[in-house]
């Protein structure tokens, strides 16, 4: 990284530094306006954002980005359309800002406040997802925040129409639009700038594989909120209704493949593998999906492949997923963990007991029973859109929404009083 580059991303951070002490001053109707106005901006602006969309995919097609990659980076006029009406959600939830979390007195009568504040400036790095350059603004704006992205080289043309039309809707409403920057034009310099930029940046979350989750956390000098790959397991125990075991394996893993809520692995108990891993198979090939199976799952499936050991610990983001045979509830929660990257495990039983114990000893970000993994999302969890889903303990865990984009302060209120 060139002393140029370095300087000219401080220049830009520095420059959102200032914005943020004004955003973070702004009430509950003014950022609703605000993104409002920004919804408004991006409808305005499909046919450029379309325009330059397209050139990303032609040239990611070209440098051979995947199919899955390729699904995240597109957006076509009714995606731009979802992501405004995203960002109208975002504007009429609660505002997170000025919650009294805490109130006590103390014995000398000094009154103190625990109340919820914005960070200041919120960045994220993220890979082809263009819709993240919009949801990760909402959200920073709606709590109060500047921000700062890096999209990646795949969706640079189409991140840089984005921003412009979001900074567009920040000049209109008189608001600093240096609240909104990018660092994309730096490439990875730029990424590198950011990860060091203690104290112009108050938090970072990493958004995309696991390189370069691993990347952001090990090299950043700023605070990170870790957000996790998604080797997500959904497992079939003895008593899992054919219909629900069915239904929910498909669409966890066929809806949306490229997604980190998608399923991986599917764990079937073996007293109930006769009955289930045929059904569930042929459902699960007639929708497209490429079975890597164990031995005792090829003895059934004639045309699932054959499982490695990479497979358990693989999050494909495609057509592709692993399945094996496990002797019980408890080799389940072994493979588990072992396996699992936190993210999101689930269950099918009809069994209250082992649901509630799946429930209790699976350590993820989200545990379900009998639901799809497809739930795990901010705007299913009516958060309106999500940050990421962190994976981590500390601040934040889950599906990230506006209440995680905040911290807090104490307020002390008194009337002369000092220390004995």
């Amino acid at each position: 990284m060139t002393t140029a580059v370095a300087s000219d991303v401080a220049e830009r951070l520095g420059a959102a530094k200032r914005a943020s002490r004004s955003i973070g001053l702004l009430d509950d109707a003014a950022k609703t306006l605000l993104l409002d106005g920004i919804a408004d901006a991006l409808i305005a602006d499909t046919a450029r954002i379309v325009t330059a969309n397209r050139d990303d995919l032609e040239r990611g097609e070209a440098d051979g980005l995947s199919a899955g990659l390729r699904d995240r980076l597109m957006l076509d006029e009714a995606r731009v359309a979802s992501l405004a009406r995203a960002v109208r959600d975002v504007a009429r939830l609660p505002d997170p800002v000025g919650r009294v979390l805490d109130e006590r007195e103390l014995p000398g009568g000094v009154r103190l406040q625990k109340v919820s504040v914005p960070f200041g400036v919120v960045a994220s790095i993220y890979e082809a997802r263009p819709n993240v350059t919009v949801d990760i603004t909402a959200l920073a704006l709606r709590s109060g925040n500047a921000v700062v992205l890096r999209g990646g080289s795949a969706a640079q043309s189409t991140n840089a129409a984005l921003i412009d039309a979001m900074r567009g809707a920040l000049q209109r409403a008189g608001v600093d639009p240096d609240g909104i920057q990018t660092v994309d034009d730096f490439g990875r310099d730029g990424a590198r700038a950011l990860m060091r930029a203690r104290g112009l940046v108050d938090v970072l979350v990493p958004r995309g594989s696991a390189q370069l989750i691993e990347t952001v956390v090990t090299e950043s000098t700023v605070p990170v909120i870790e957000t996790g790959a998604g080797v997500v397991h959904i497992v079939l125990d003895e008593s899992a209704p054919l219909e629900w075991a069915r239904e929910i394996v498909v669409n966890a893993k066929a809806q949306r493949p490229s997604v980190c809520n998608a399923v991986e692995t599917v764990l079937v108990v073996r007293s109930a593998a006769d009955r289930l891993v045929p059904p569930v198979s042929a459902a699960l090939i007639g929708a497209g999906v490429t079975i890597h199976g164990d031995d005792d799952v090829r003895r059934l499936v004639p045309a699932a492949v054959p499982a490695t050991d990479d497979d358990w610990a693989t999050e494909h983001m495609s057509l592709d997923l692993a399945m094996r045979v496990v002797d019980d509830l408890d080799e389940a929660l072994e493979h588990i963990r072992r396996y699992s990257t936190m993210h999101t495990e689930a269950i099918v039983t009809a069994d209250d007991a082992n649901a509630e114990r799946f429930l209790a000893e699976v350590d993820a970000a989200v545990v379900m029973a009998n639901a799809s993994t497809r739930f795990t999302d901010g705007g299913e969890f009516g958060f309106g859109a999500e940050v990421g889903i962190s994976t981590q303990k500390l601040h934040a865990r889950g599906p990230m929404g506006l209440p995680e984009l905040t911290s807090t302060k104490w307020l002390a209120r008194g009337a002369g009083q000092t220390r004995a």
